[in-house]
């Protein structure tokens, strides 16, 4: 097989403890699936459930796995509110549609923490106007993401701190029990809309507390028990 240009590099996260990688297929995520940060966002947690958009893959900025220096992110353009959503991430090792909430976990490869970057100026401008967040969500490098614990390492996560500092103050805070849909329940959900595939990331939606970022402001953040995750604004 010839190609008009050399494809593209296949998008890929890092694995902790080896020298494998996680080549990365899509990215999903999932919005507002904590009930502070739904209502923070004007939204009532007991009339919305959670649901979906999409980043393309070669979104991802992988964190190496032999340095804890910030990974870089430039200051998108076309915002002048540029906000921060630490999120934990599930990495799909099997796939499948329909998958029943009982057998989730066996389709997990492994988890990771990640940090859903927004042009909120464009969403709130989309959201007014009924149009699609693609602008505000799947932009260039908005998916920055440590490398992925395997999940017999970590465990079937259903608890613990998530949380994030910018420049060594707290903003946001909370815990993943406080998920509206759990990680079980979000991968039954998402296989009944799409066919998941080895390769798919699943950002899992952010606690209360979301704020804007400068150029130069350093993004640090974790989920206890995964994986923490360093970022510098450029």
């Amino acid at each position: 097989m010839t190609y008009a240009f050399p494809p593209a590099d296949l998008p890929r996260v890092a694995i902790h403890g080896s020298e494998e990688w996680f080549p990365v297929h899509r990215i999903y995520c999932v919005g507002q699936n904590y009930a502070r940060h739904a209502r923070e966002m004007g939204s009532d947690p007991q009339r919305e459930p959670p649901f979906f958009f999409c980043k393309p893959a070669d979104a991802v900025v992988p964190a190496a796995m032999e340095t804890s220096s910030p990974v870089l992110v430039p200051y998108p353009t076309r915002t002048s509110d540029f906000h921060h959503e630490i999120e934990l991430v599930v990495a799909i090792g099997a796939g499948g549609r329909d998958i029943n909430r009982d057998e989730a976990w066996s389709h997990v490869f492994g988890l990771a923490t990640g940090i859903d970057l927004t042009r909120r100026d464009l969403q709130k401008i989309a959201k007014d106007r009924g149009l699609p967040w693609d602008t505000s969500k799947g932009f260039d490098r908005s998916a920055p993401i440590s490398p992925i614990r395997r999940v017999g390492d970590t465990g079937c996560v259903s608890s613990g701190a998530i949380w994030l500092d910018v420049n060594g103050q707290r903003r946001q805070t909370g815990d993943i029990a406080e998920m509206t849909w759990n990680v079980a329940e979000i991968i039954a959900e998402l296989s009944t809309l799409y066919e998941l595939k080895p390769g798919d990331l699943v950002f899992t939606g952010t606690p209360a507390g979301i704020g804007a970022v400068q150029r130069g402001d350093v993004l640090e953040g974790g989920v206890d028990g995964v994986a923490m995750l360093a970022v510098r604004i450029e």
